[in-house]
């Protein structure tokens, strides 16, 4: 009798940077499977990874995967695994080789995870508090989990963050209908694979006899590979980010509606600018590969697929993502364009 294996494999990572698939049915007599995912991000305080197994469950049986994925026992091993990453360097040309550090990770537990397909409240994490190198000579970073029997479960990655930066100091909007693009200035980095630029106008709204309340209007660039964006030749790794000028208003249109604009029915309505932020987020190679995979399957260029993994001796992801933020000035004509909107905004 073989024993159907549901690996219900869930990831949260980057940010939002984007959402994947990750259901997987494998049919095989039970055997001891770990699940492994963690993100690594050079400019975290912290990183975490989550390590547990998979669970089974027998068709005579008539078990709900559903049932058992509420138990807490049936994702995870009931000690405390030894898990620890080390560091390996590689100066150019030459093959990586250990620098002798060893990154142990630690176990801690959550208790305020909301209810869904997995137990809940507690759910326990390996973390570590340990910074990650990125700038000089390349680094890597491999995972070593021991499982109980002795087994090993390994997985590598190339960390990013060393390169990325925001040029750009300002952002181009006006109010009037126009072709015309802005560009916002990057620099990539080298190691980096896709990448999910973000704009968030921030502003503070009162109504006459109610507290000022914050608000905001953003919008995404969906995730990109560097041949979307447009080469600077003036600086090494430079791209441009080409954007509408029409944005933020018709954004600010669509959010603020026509029921609460400045005018004789709404005489006390004020808005004041805050700031105005622009995010760039950027994954690593596996984490690109598993992109890349899951859109294929969504577009039907794939029938059949067993679920994208790089842990060796297990199912899951171990990869590196980054995400920097710059707050930016509007040019003078997007500012001159917002106080004469009828929405009320008004100079600090």
């Amino acid at each position: 009798m073989k024993k159907i294996i549901t690996l219900l494999l869930l990831i949260g990572c980057m940010t939002a940077f984007f959402s994947c698939s990750t259901d997987v049915e494998l049919y095989a007599d039970y055997k001891d499977i770990p699940v492994v995912y963690g993100i690594i991000n050079t400019l975290a305080d912290t990183n975490y990874i989550k390590i547990t197994k998979a669970f089974c469950g027998s068709n005579d049986d008539l078990i709900n995967a559903n049932e058992v994925a509420m138990i807490y026992d049936s994702s995870n091993y009931p000690e405390k695994l030894e898990a620890y990453i080390l560091e390996l360097k590689g100066a150019y040309g030459q093959a990586y080789q250990p620098t002798g550090r060893k990154i142990i990770l630690d176990t801690l537990t959550i208790h305020n995870k909301q209810e869904g397909i997995f137990y809940s409240p507690d759910q326990t994490l390996y973390y570590t508090s340990e910074k990650f190198n990125s700038g000089g000579h390349r680094y890597k970073y491999k995972l070593v989990i021991v499982k109980p029997d002795g087994d090993t479960v390994t997985a590598t990655t190339t960390p990013i963050g060393k390169d990325l930066d925001i040029l750009s100091f300002s952002v181009s909007f006006q109010s009037e209908h126009t072709d015309d693009y802005g560009k916002l200035s990057f620099v990539a980095d080298e190691e980096a694979f896709l990448y999910e630029i973000r704009m968030k106008f921030n502003y503070r709204e009162k109504h006459a006899g109610q507290p000022m309340e914050s608000k905001s209007v953003s919008w995404t660039f969906n995730a990109r590979t560097l041949s979307f964006f447009e080469k600077n030749p003036k600086i090494e790794n430079g791209y441009f980010l080409h954007y509408s000028k029409n944005t933020l208003f018709a954004a600010l249109a669509k959010t603020i509606g026509n029921d609460t604009l400045w005018n004789e029915t709404h005489p006390n309505v004020m808005r004041y600018i805050d700031d105005f932020e622009v995010s760039v987020s950027a994954v690593g190679r596996e984490l690109y590969e598993s992109y890349e995979i899951t859109q294929a399957m969504n577009n039907g260029l794939m029938t059949s697929f067993s679920g994208y993994t790089n842990i060796d001796g297990g199912y899951g992801l171990f990869s590196s993502s980054i995400n920097i933020e710059e707050k930016l000035k509007l040019n003078h004509r997007a500012l001159l364009d917002l106080y004469r909107q009828p929405w009320g905004f008004v100079e600090n």
